[in-house]
């Protein structure tokens, strides 16, 4: 880790001579000037790409005895990481981007053995959709008042990882967010001890077209934000130009305010935010970015927001205020998805909610994917839902004669459930 960026400052020297040096075996006592001639760290980054001995050996036990003390040194060994690249003021990119390899290749090996990954929740099965028809189980029953539920408690940051993980593609998405992450850990890190930290806008632009898993990763980011001490709640509030924008003088400035500081302590998402700048210099959009950017200076430790939208419009938009243009220095870019990574999404939403495609259904379903065309404003993933929910109302309509289904019947899709959403 100390020269994974291709160097080793005096001070990460030594602190790994003075706190590391003693407990190896033999202990390591030399001179950060004999440590630099006798080159001891000058090929530390390859290690970094392969599990250490010691996590081989732990990984095979608990194939055998299925335990987890794997994930114990998983959790230790990422700390230690984050804590060197915390002996800097700033860490390289890097040093990040090899903590990001580290972690990666832990987990492949996990992977390699069977074992589920840290932060990995248990699968609980849905229940099965109700036996009675679809016509009948349609009406509702006269709704229970119950009380409202406790606030959820804070999520671990390696169970948020691992749930961005899982998400279906967007690959340079997840890497962009755990690196985001790791200086993150690594400012925190720094605090604690009293060191001095750079400060770091925590505002965000998410480009892309509809669908594409911004308000998702959003969500995720709010609380990877909580969990690492940048946010007090870490909550998502989502908003756009009707929520911030009045018609009268003065009272878009009272609507983004409420806005704002009801998502204060959290992120608020701002959607297709450059329609705030598109009416021209008598409209009050201007008079809701005039009011984030002063919320933003006077909270800036405890508020994050992500402006999204598509990546022209925004570019146009960071562009028209200076103190937007200051606070939002990261760009996240979100691709759309692939072909089968649309299937996939599919196939997720079918064993969530426990159905079953037929062989047919599934070609269908594909058929209809690659026959949507890609252009500008594309669902992606809100189009693959809408084609879902068109097969369930579709196998609803089909099973509504047969009176009494079998679970098999309720459970399964078919080709002929399977129809353009517009249909």
């Amino acid at each position: 880790m100390l020269a994974a960026d291709g160097r080793c400052t005096d001070g990460e020297l030594d602190a790994y001579l003075d706190v590391i040096g003693p407990l190896l075996q033999p202990p390591l006592v030399v001179s950060n000037m004999a440590a630099r001639e006798l080159q001891l760290f000058g090929d530390t980054t390859e290690q970094l790409s392969r599990p250490s001995v010691l996590f081989d050996l732990l990984c095979r036990a608990d194939a055998q005895q299925g335990s987890q003390r794997s994930h114990l040194y998983y959790e230790h060994a990422l700390r230690l990481a984050h804590v060197a690249a915390a002996l800097d003021l700033v860490p390289s990119a890097s040093e990040l981007t090899a903590i990001d390899g580290f972690r990666s290749a832990m987990l492949q090996h996990l992977d390699s053995f069977g074992i589920a990954r840290p932060g990995w929740p248990a699968v609980t099965a849905a229940p099965l959709p109700s036996s009675t028809t679809p016509a009948a189980s349609s009406v509702a029953p006269t709704p229970t008042p119950t009380p409202a539920p406790a606030p959820a408690p804070a999520r671990s940051l390696t169970d948020l990882l691992a749930e961005l993980d899982r998400l279906v593609g967007l690959a340079n998405v997840k890497a962009e967010v755990r690196r985001l992450s790791s200086l993150l850990q690594v400012q925190q890190l720094r605090t604690e001890r009293g060191m001095p930290v750079i400060e770091t806008s925590h505002h965000l632009v998410f480009t892309g077209n509809p669908g594409t898993g911004k308000t998702t990763v959003a969500r995720l980011l709010s609380q990877i934000y909580h969990a690492v001490g940048v946010v007090s709640k870490g909550h998502l509030v989502e908003t756009d130009r009707s929520k911030l924008v009045a018609g009268f003088v003065g009272q878009t400035a009272l609507k983004t305010q409420t806005a704002l500081e009801s998502s204060l302590g959290g992120m608020l998402l701002v959607d297709e935010a450059y329609a705030l700048a598109r009416g021209g210099e008598n409209d009050f959009g201007l008079e809701a970015i005039d009011t984030l950017v002063k919320f933003m200076e006077d909270h800036r430790d405890d508020i994050a927001i992500v402006a999204a939208g598509y990546p022209t419009e925004m570019a146009d938009f960071i562009d028209t205020n200076p103190g937007l243009k200051s606070r939002f220095t990261r760009t996240i870019s979100f691709p759309d998805y692939t072909e089968d990574e649309l299937v996939h999404i599919f196939l997720q939403l079918g064993d969530r909610h426990r159905y079953q495609l037929t062989d047919d259904a599934l070609l269908r379903v594909r058929h209809y994917i690659t026959a949507e065309p890609r252009t500008r404003g594309f669902g992606n993933a809100r189009f693959v839902r809408n084609l879902f929910e068109t097969a369930i109302a579709h196998q609803a309509m089909r099973l509504a004669p047969l009176g009494d289904p079998s679970d098999e019947h309720l459970v399964t899709l078919t080709a002929d459930d399977i129809a353009p959403v517009d249909a």
